[in-house]
């Protein structure tokens, strides 16, 4: 049995008297019911995915920027030269990016993975170098991988997700970084959900009416060339996605296996998402939505998988920032679950005790 067929057997459902038990308690504890919103969802899904209420704390997280270049740079969907890839990356290790002042200010480890950015990087604390080709070919004119390449890129992710884990990581927060890569989002958020790559499409880095214009030819002219299958999610993400796409469904999945809570970023990792459920699909139940991103295709992802984002702040950046943001909204839920007392405990009177019976 192959790493990635060993982890999707291991993908289990949440377990449903956990879950059952963190609703009865959400209902005793010393607060109006369901005046926690949508925490009150994430403290009973992490109690699920635990197999225990409360749940340990999802803490200390870390977040691993999937790092990758793209061969569709080639068709002109992106202003920005193929080598800030590595660039960024470079400022990943230098601590000097926006995930790293978030990652700083929750408490989270950063990790970079090279699945396959188109540079040698120098080796480094903080960088792991799993490159598996030195960037995806022009899905606009071929596959953007092989098969075999694609099940690598997959069972990386998965690897990342057990080193962490067995490091004492109790929380995964996914990033990624690869110039040109929301076309290839694009692509396969079209290709599962079936909505038009127009609907899907977006201006990335903030790309010009034209520059949008021209994404949406390549994503379509990619899709009609592929004709991919959402029932081969290893064939999908071969013919159309990137090599972090690919990663960041590994780990997912790896993490899903493990019972450890994901939390998602935007657009890049809601494609990878797309993949990971089509293999497994009840690793989306490990997964929480940190934020909505700006980019369509990430409603049309989240609105796929039945996520509910914790955060809309406007953002488009990637590299793990919004799900950051989110972490310390998925901790506080599960501290809650586990710190607040009931009425009984406390000594309050409890309005709807009648009701309960």
């Amino acid at each position: 049995m192959s790493l990635l067929e060993e982890t999707i057997a291991a993908v289990r459902p949440l377990d449903e008297s956990a879950v059952a038990e963190a609703r009865d308690r959400q209902d005793i504890m010393t607060k109006p019911r369901g005046s926690l919103g949508a925490l009150e969802d994430v403290s009973v899904r992490l109690a699920g995915l635990a197999g225990t209420c409360p749940p340990e704390l999802p803490q200390p997280a870390a977040v691993a920027v999937f790092a990758a270049d793209h061969g569709v740079h080639a068709q002109g969907v992106t202003p920005w030269p193929q080598e800030v890839t590595a660039q960024m990356v470079a400022n990943f290790l230098a601590g000097g990016a926006v995930v790293n002042a978030f990652a700083a200010q929750f408490g989270a480890r950063v990790v970079v993975v090279d699945v396959g950015v188109a540079a040698d990087l120098k080796p480094g604390p903080g960088l792991l170098s799993r490159k598996v080709a030195p960037g995806t070919a022009d899905l606009s004119q071929g596959p953007a991988m092989t098969r075999e390449q694609a099940r690598q890129v997959v069972e990386t992710g998965i690897e990342v997700a057990r080193e962490l884990a067995a490091d004492g990581v109790r929380c995964l927060v996914t990033g990624d970084m690869g110039i040109a890569n929301t076309t290839a989002s694009a692509a396969l958020v079209s290709a599962f959900t079936g909505r038009d790559p127009a609907a899907v499409t977006g201006r990335g880095t903030g790309v010009d009416d034209a520059t949008l214009t021209r994404k949406v030819e390549v994503v379509r002219q990619a899709l009609a060339l592929h004709r991919p299958d959402p029932a081969d999610p290893l064939g999908v993400l071969a013919s159309v996605g990137g090599f972090e796409h690919g990663a960041l469904a590994g780990f997912i999945l790896g993490g899903a296996a493990l019972r450890l809570p994901v939390v998602l970023d935007g657009v890049i990792t809601g494609a990878a998402a797309l993949v990971a459920a089509a293999l497994a699909p009840a690793a989306i139940e490990a997964c929480v939505a940190g934020h909505r991103s700006v980019e369509p295709g990430h409603t049309a992802a989240l609105d796929h998988l039945g996520l509910r984002p914790l955060v809309d702040l406007g953002l488009r950046l990637g590299e793990g920032t919004g799900a950051l943001l989110a972490l310390p909204l998925v901790q506080g839920a599960v501290r809650a679950l586990r710190d607040v007392a009931t009425f009984d405990s406390a000594g309050v009177t409890d309005k709807d005790a009648d009701d309960r019976g």
